[in-house]
């Protein structure tokens, strides 16, 4: 196959064949593992809804036939097959991602001495909405979160903390808890030094992808699965959660639980807490519209509509009684009618995603007061990385 038409051919050849699925998603991983124990997996550049020829080619050269969702391992021979397929395009190996990543894994595709075995795994994703089957998928899935290809919630992660290994995070790459002590006498007496940074099912997203366009002060604050868009900015004390994270601009001081999705240009001070969905019960997937400000210490368990404010310190809780005044301080009902003092108390939940509305705590009575919000927020531009 030296010529493009030769390739358009070949790939048409598989496609057409009786039986043929083409994936939502794929990508090459390189996998880590002891035993029969997925420790990680590094999926370096995932394509999403694109890149079916290359999605072809790897399908035929693993073997892989079905339409469910799953992975193959890739040996040596079949990567330098997949390679010598795209001939065509090695003269401009610089245009093509997957081709470059290929050619990369066969110039380092070595078995390492020491802990871990190491492999490379073709992944292939046809639903996203069904519960995760193994290791290797919620690898997958939580980089497709993190490379942003999908959105918060824009896959079923359903099932993954049960497929994936608690792992002890090392300088020396990932370790299953009960070999910790013997991986550590050994690099004793090897003059190394084994560091454990956190024993965690998650490990740190910067230590396999860094989205473009943003700042991460402390990257053990920011999960594999968390979603950082352009313009994202996470201090020391800030923190994000897998399945949740950002829409555009942010600057992030606080906590966003698992689940909790920030929208453009909103600003979340230092020790917020945004109630997530992973205990507690609560099933209410919280959202934070644009422009919102939560000032420090303040949190809420109910989602904000576009330009709201919560005054720091202040809680808003789905069950917390809220009295409701315009802006001439006049009592209101939930429909901005005038009503008398008493009859304008309601519950959090009834103001959940309702836009440009202002929390305070009454301090001469210690109630939770809303009113209209007379401005939204601006945020430092030059905070906020672009490229």
């Amino acid at each position: 196959m030296n010529t493009i038409d030769n390739f358009k051919e070949y790939v048409q050849n598989i496609t057409s064949k009786s039986g043929y699925a083409k994936p939502l998603a794929f990508g090459l991983g390189i996998r880590k593992s002891k035993g029969d124990k997925t420790l990680d997996v590094n999926f370096p550049a995932i394509n999403w809804d694109s890149a079916f020829g290359t999605a072809a080619l790897l399908q035929d050269v693993t073997g892989y036939a079905s339409d469910k969702n799953g992975f193959v391992t890739v040996s040596k021979e079949q990567l330098q097959k997949a390679f010598d397929n795209f001939a065509a395009f090695h003269n401009e190996i610089e245009k093509h991602p997957n081709i470059v990543l290929i050619q990369q894994l066969l110039e380092n595709y070595n078995q390492p001495k020491g802990y871990q075995t190491v492999d490379v795994v073709a992944y292939f994703l046809f639903d996203k909405d069904s519960a995760v089957q193994d290791a290797v998928e919620g690898y997958f899935k939580l980089q497709c979160l993190s490379q942003l290809h999908v959105k918060p919630h824009g896959l079923s992660l359903e099932g993954v903390f049960g497929q994936l290994n608690n792992i002890a995070w090392t300088n020396q790459g990932p370790i299953l808890p009960e070999d910790l002590s013997a991986e550590r006498i050994k690099a004793t007496f090897a003059g190394a030094t084994l560091n454990v940074t956190h024993v965690d099912k998650f490990p740190y997203m910067v230590n396999y992808h860094v989205p473009n366009g943003v700042r991460i002060a402390s990257g053990s604050q920011v999960r594999l699965g968390a979603h950082c868009a352009v313009g994202t900015t996470v201090m020391p004390a800030g923190y994000i959660n897998f399945n949740a994270g950002t829409l555009g601009n942010a600057m992030i001081e606080g906590r966003v639980s698992a689940g909790v999705v920030v929208g453009h240009d909103s600003d979340l001070g230092g020790g917020v807490s945004i109630m997530g969905t992973l205990s507690g019960g609560n099933k209410n997937v919280i959202s934070i519209g644009d422009k919102c400000l939560l000032g420090a210490n303040s949190g809420t368990g109910i989602s904000l509509g576009f330009g709201c404010t919560i005054a720091a310190g202040v809680y808003v809780t789905a069950a917390a009684k809220v009295w409701l005044y315009n802006e001439n301080k006049q009592p209101i009902d939930i429909n901005g009618t005038v009503v008398e003092e008493g009859a304008n108390i309601v519950k959090g939940a009834e103001l959940n995603g309702k836009d440009k509305l202002l929390f305070l705590l009454d301090s001469t009575n210690g109630h939770l007061t809303c009113r209209p919000n007379p401005k939204t927020i601006e945020l430092n531009a030059s905070l906020h990385v672009k490229n």
